[in-house]
């Protein structure tokens, strides 16, 4: 630990996870700092510094247990795998600690606490309003008409506002502004101040500190993304550190003004913050009950997955024939529903698994906009540059442009201040007849497009190739193409949704994905392009047309980009393709209405995308559980629920160069999809913290985020009608399962190789198997490289390591 205030600052706020703006929100990990550490570890963390809980509630678990949802076997399994010794003995002294309720945690108080006990002020709630009053005028992204100014760094903006504010003195903390003026013009050299004249000992600073950036909510978790983005372009940022800063500025200043009565308080209070962390029998019991579940999950998926009961000896010959159509979808879960759907609609369709940025990591500037939008995963920095249209010396497309901009301006007004009530008084009248019929669905809504989206500048030819060529790779498909390949992206109409962009595609950073779809299909529909990929022994017919598609998730209504294609494209084939979308889009929607509240009919779901008061216009990730990534051949037919992640990879043309599609599958769609997955946990077992609470109350704050109701804190997360149907909770927190068909030895070398990535599968934030050649899961990965057979595939003790996967 450091002995530096500013690097000790830094330490402790990188335990805060980053939230993106809502523009463009990215689901996060909200564990993401916890990432070394067990669970168990987290769970007793975050009740000690937070009040919450990391680990679903006992009584959840044992409801499971009850109805036989979760096994004995899962229990004794379970058991067995729990590495603390002070774990129960037995099955039944497990359940017996179970079944007894568990003390709410009691987190050590703040001196803002403190200071509310003794005076019967609710400093905490005070100095939440005064600071967030503050941060949302400072961090505002375009909201506000009247920018905040901004005054050098955040330290030093926020003492040039609070000096005038005299809300804290009028509450009754008498000469705050002159203590905030007469404060250290440096962070560093106030937060050394702050800890001698606090009495902080080093022991507890990671804890108190830690505890004073929760109680910030989401404007420490916006700063965590402010230095996120910063490092991912090679620069720092210390704003979080800042915050910190003046979080404890508030604390100095309430125990300057309340002296010796907060004394005997604050020395306990500081006791209690030096102790370090500890695992708790407690804790274990919990982890083992939440290790119980996750284990009976896979146990479910065991019996289905790989049922086909051939051996998928390569992705790309799963039939002698030539596929009449190939389609591309997104990893996504809501595409599991939809592939299933075009194969039964469409028997002789191949449908692929594959990130749904599609390899092309691009910052787009949309069409008649002036705003670099990053669609690709958060993990990545943009390599490539794009733009809508043809630019303004089209004369066509300069005419639209104007009229877009026309469009954006007339919309700002609207938002004005000094203009809103005027325009709602004014213009009312106008909007009544179009806000009735899109109300009653007589104004069909109509999935986003722009024009044809081009590189700039436009790579040359061999970097055309090369990128060409390794997305094909790493989408397994090198051979066997079909006349008509789709590239299908995807997005979410929705209407008055704060939380509208986490229902888009997260490859694509909260935008929808038919961007990177139609570059993409524009790059290896190109002549130059195919003549060198075919140097390479990537053979494509002439015949052979790549078209994007966009996948709608809350109508499952398909559009394709068939204007792009300059290729010859029959016709009679398209339509065919059009009526197999339209077929496997009812049959989608059919499935998904069984689990929507009122949505019995396609009419209805239809009515969700434009309803301004639908809270729930679809589940949108919920219910994951698994990543598998092998063949369509170990999945194809079975019925995964929308649980499943699906990422098409072939490991034996990957194990002649090393396996470096394997590499990418584990250190990018695996990272992403965990992203997902511990945001629905996170949200569904400490709403309070890791939530965006109400959606029914929800105001949106300077474009980042919302509060519930018009104060509190800056809120995160999921809303809970996300994770929650109003009766019952609709998303089983459960730990991200990995499937991979390769070789068990492959995979620990690739981990080895990437240490932060394995240690998520050694602290079980995931759990890994490996499937055999029939695509069964047959392997569990342990800890440091090391692999078990799981009990219910009993071929895995004997299988070959060596030339089986």
């Amino acid at each position: 630990m450091s002995a530096d205030p500013m690097s000790l600052a830094d330490e402790v706020g990188r335990q805060i996870p980053p939230l993106w703006p809502l523009s463009a929100s990215v689901a996060v990990n909200p564990f993401l700092g916890q990432a070394d550490q067990t669970l168990a570890f987290t769970h007793a963390q975050l009740r000690r510094v937070g009040g919450v809980d990391a680990i679903a509630p006992r009584a959840f678990r044992c409801r499971q247990v009850d109805s036989g949802t979760i096994t004995r076997a899962d229990l004794a399994a379970a058991l067995m795998a729990s590495p603390h010794a002070d774990r129960p003995a037995n099955c039944e002294q497990l359940m017996a600690a179970a079944r007894a309720p568990r003390p709410a945690a009691d987190p050590a108080p703040t001196l803002a606490e403190l200071a509310k006990s003794i005076s019967g002020t609710d400093w905490p709630e005070i100095v939440e309003e005064r600071f967030g009053h503050w941060a949302a005028g400072y961090f505002d992204q375009g909201q506000a008409l009247w920018a905040a100014p901004r005054r050098g760094d955040t330290w030093t903006a926020f003492r040039s506002h609070a000096v005038h504010d005299l809300t804290p003195e009028i509450l009754g903390l008498k000469g705050f502004a002159r203590f905030v003026a007469d404060a250290p013009d440096r962070p560093g050299t106030y937060l050394q101040r702050a800890i001698d004249r606090l009495g902080l000992s080093p022991e507890m600073l990671p804890a108190y500190w830690h505890t004073l950036l929760l109680t910030l909510g989401g404007w420490a978790q916006y700063a965590r993304y402010q230095q996120w983005q910063a490092e991912l372009e090679g620069g720092t940022d210390s704003t979080l550190v800042e915050l910190l800063a003046i979080r404890l500025l508030w604390d100095e200043a309430l125990f300057t003004h309340y002296g010796d009565a907060l004394g005997p308080a604050w020395a306990e209070a500081k006791a209690r913050y030096a102790q370090p962390v500890t695992v708790t029998p407690d804790d274990v019991v919990d982890e083992i009950l939440q290790e119980a579940a996750e284990r009976a999950g896979q146990r479910q998926l065991a019996a289905v997955v790989g049922t086909a009961g051939h051996e998928t000896e390569s992705a790309m010959a799963q039939s002698a024939e030539r596929p009449a159509l190939q389609a591309a979808f997104c990893i996504d879960v809501r595409s599991e529903v939809f592939r299933r759907a075009l194969e039964k609609v469409a028997p002789s369709t191949q449908t692929f698994g594959f990130a749904g940025f599609f390899g092309l990591p691009v910052s787009h500037q949309g069409f008649a906009s002036d705003v670099q939008e990053s669609r690709l995963p958060a993990l990545l920095a943009p390599g490539l540059h794009s733009r809508a249209g043809g630019g303004d010396q089209d004369p066509a497309d300069a005419a639209k442009r104007h009229t877009a901009r026309a469009k954006r301006a007339w919309g700002r007004f609207k938002l004005a201040a000094v203009s809103s009530f005027a325009f709602v008084e004014a213009m009312g009248p106008v909007y009544i007849t179009r806000l009735i019929r899109e109300s009653l669905g007589l104004a069909e809504k109509t999935l986003p497009g722009e024009p044809t989206p081009h590189f700039t500048p436009v790579p040359d030819a061999d970097e055309r190739v090369d990128t060409a060529e390794t997305i094909l790779r790493a989408m397994s498909l090198t051979e066997g193409f079909a006349p008509l390949v789709l590239l299908m992206a995807h997005h979410a109409s929705v209407t008055n949704n704060p939380h509208g962009s986490a229902l888009q595609c997260g490859a694509c950073g909260g935008y929808a994905g038919d961007v990177n779809a139609r570059l993409l299909a524009s790059l290896l529909n190109d002549s130059t392009v195919r003549a060198g990929l075919t140097n390479r022994g990537i053979d494509i017919p002439d015949d052979t047309c790549f078209m994007a598609g966009l996948h709608d998730t809350t109508r499952d209504r398909v559009r394709l980009y068939d204007q792009d294609v300059d290729r010859p494209v029959d016709g009679n084939r398209l339509k065919r393709v059009q009526t197999w979308m339209a077929g496997a889009g009812e049959l989608a929607r059919t499935e998904r209405g069984r689990s929507l509240p009122r949505a019995d009919s396609t009419r209805a779901i239809e009515r969700r995308a434009r309803d301004w008061s639908e809270v729930r216009p679809e589940w949108g990730l919920a219910g994951c559980q698994i990543l598998i990534a092998a063949p369509r051949t170990a999945t194809r037919g079975v019925d995964l629920g929308g649980r499943a992640f699906l990422h098409d990879y072939d490991w034996r043309p990957d194990a002649g160069q090393d396996y470096p599609v394997l590499e990418l599958i584990l250190t990018a769609p695996v990272i992403v999809a965990s992203w997902i997955s511990l945001q629905y946990y996170g949200s569904a077992v400490a709403p309070e913290l890791f939530g965006a609470g109400n959606k029914l109350i929800h105001n949106i704050v300077g474009g980042i985020g919302v509060l519930e109701g018009n104060g509190g804190m800056l809120r995160t997360g999921l809303p809970w009608q996300s994770v929650h149907d109003g009766e019952r909770q609709r998303h089983d927190p459960l730990r991200l399962t990995v499937a991979i068909q390769a070789p068990k030895e492959a995979i620990s070398d690739t981990l080895a190789r990437h240490p932060s990535v394995q240690s998520l599968f050694d602290n079980r934030w995931l759990h890994l198997l490996a499937m055999d050649n029939h695509g069964r899961l047959a392997w569990r990965y342990t800890i440091d490289g090391q692999w078990s057979a799981l009990t219910h595939h009993p071929e895995a003790d004997t299988a070959s390591t060596s030339t089986s996967a």
